[in-house]
């Protein structure tokens, strides 16, 4: 029994090969597909001169790769049956930390350091607290966006921290093959995080464990150190996030990262993961992330204040709760 996952979260694939949950996967990302031609072509009627100049386009793919890689964390969270509000206050702490004197002082690579520890750090407090602790994953990471946001704002004092070593601050301009560099870093973290979710143990076991955590005991699984690892994994991502978006703006500040929780969750949810846990895609969440950062962007360009923005992302989350249990119910009818 022990450390056996064999059958528990891969609810079965039918005679041909295929599960109905991959099934359902796949139509949903044509569905997302499809809403991504239609924001496009919204954003090309409501704003033509602008919208599709290229540098609008650079400034979308680096707005989504910044939040895809929260996301990629949070996917992981969630369809392990968790919620992790404290993604953004995370991404800010680790800036702040990542771009304090000392950190600067040890060149590019102690400040690498620096963001990915403090993200890990941070991500495994809220998961021993979670598992261990027994708090329900809402309150312990609701407090925890309360605690990381003040520390950071302690550590700056308030204020904004200048990038001084050069070879950091270059990671923005930089390009792979005509790829912005972090383009490149959220292909290569989903691309990490679609195999670990469907082609590894652990991903079995998060799915397993989301989807009905008193089996997956039963079936040998260690569920609260899975679950330990899912947010200490969240944690690593919004490290990585940090030093993407320090890259982008060449500061470190208490005030990045504001509302990531709020974009991640809507990303990770209109690309299909349910919030009960136990379903999801990867690429359905790197299409979500694609269809918010576009709609957001068509957003800014009609000159939406941030106040009709945030109103406009809570009535999308909610409509793709509702469409997504609607496409479930749907989907375990016809399973049954």
């Amino acid at each position: 029994m022990n450390d056996t996952v064999t059958t528990l979260d891969e609810t079965s694939a039918s005679n041909g090969g295929t599960s109905w949950r991959d099934r359902l996967g796949d139509t949903q990302n044509l569905g997302l597909i499809a809403v991504l031609v239609l924001a496009f072509v919204a954003g090309w009627v409501t704003s033509p001169d602008t919208f599709l100049d290229a540098n609008n386009f650079l400034t979308i793919l680096k707005s989504a790769a910044v939040i895809g890689v929260v996301s990629v964390g949070m996917t992981f969270v969630i369809i392990g049956g968790g919620i992790d509000l404290s993604v953004g206050a995370i991404v800010a702490l680790a800036s702040v930390w990542g771009t304090t004197v000392a950190s600067q002082e040890m060149g590019l690579w102690g400040m690498l350091f620096a963001f990915l520890a403090v993200g890990t750090a941070t991500g495994l407090v809220n998961g021993v607290l979670i598992a261990y602790g027994k708090i329900v994953s809402f309150i312990a990471t609701l407090a925890m966006l309360v605690s990381a946001r003040g520390l950071a704002q302690y550590i700056s004092d308030g204020q904004t921290q200048i990038v001084e070593v050069s070879a950091f601050r270059s990671l923005n301009n930089g390009d792979v093959f005509g790829i912005p560099n972090l383009v490149v870093m959220l292909i290569v973290v989903a691309a990490i995080g679609w195999f670990v979710l469907n082609r590894t143990t652990f991903g079995r076991r998060t799915f397993a464990v989301g989807g009905n955590p008193e089996a997956a005991r039963l079936a040998g699984i260690n569920v609260k150190r899975q679950t330990m690892l899912l947010f200490t994994l969240s944690g690593l991502a919004c490290g990585i996030a940090a030093i993407m978006i320090v890259a982008r703006t060449t500061t470190g500040s208490s005030t990045h990262g504001n509302l990531y929780e709020l974009d991640a969750i809507g990303a990770v949810v209109i690309g299909g993961t349910s919030l009960a846990g136990g379903r999801g895609t990867m690429v359905g969440t790197v299409l979500g992330v694609l269809v918010f950062t576009v709609m957001t962007n068509i957003f800014v360009l009609n000159n939406l204040t941030t106040d009709l923005q945030n109103i406009a992302k809570g009535v999308i989350i909610v409509l793709a709760v509702l469409l997504q249990q609607r496409t479930q119910r749907g989907s375990d009818g016809a399973h049954a």
